[in-house]
């Protein structure tokens, strides 16, 4: 499994890109994101490269943020893979919590990371119908 930085934000102008010139001047890469909104405040979510570091300076600057696993999966570039991977979880009754998408650099090959109740049975489940889940972020720059 890979790990995530959760950040909370204002949910003002300019907001998001405060967070992201924070890790950038730490040269710290953002591998795939996904941000949330409600009316006082946005969830951003990010795979980055160090996510220890990434929680550790976020913190320093005041921000509400931690750590969580998310489970990453290779997807194959066709129709139907989506689709695929939702119908395995949906007839192995896994409610997913959320789902973003990310890439790998080199070949551009769609990346999908989800969070579910239970993480282990989750990449169980799909490893066992034939996807493959990234065990490091090494593994995306390829």
């Amino acid at each position: 499994m890979l790990r995530q930085n959760i950040v909370f934000v204002d949910n003002r102008v300019g907001s998001l890109n405060r967070v992201t010139t924070i890790l950038k001047e730490k040269g710290i890469s953002i591998y795939g994101f996904a941000c949330f909104d409600s009316p006082e405040f946005a969830v951003f979510r990010m795979v980055c490269a160090d996510p220890d570091l990434a929680d550790s300076v976020m913190a320093e600057k005041g921000y509400m943020c931690r750590i969580t696993p998310v489970i990453a999966i290779d997807m194959k570039d066709e129709k139907g893979s989506l689709d695929s991977l939702l119908y395995v979880l949906k007839e192995s009754n896994v409610n997913l919590n959320y789902i973003y998408t990310s890439f790998h650099r080199s070949t551009m090959i769609p990346v999908v990371i989800l969070y579910s109740e239970d993480l282990g049975v989750t990449e169980s489940i799909l490893r066992n119908n034939g996807f493959k889940a990234l065990e490091s972020l090494e593994e995306l720059e390829i």
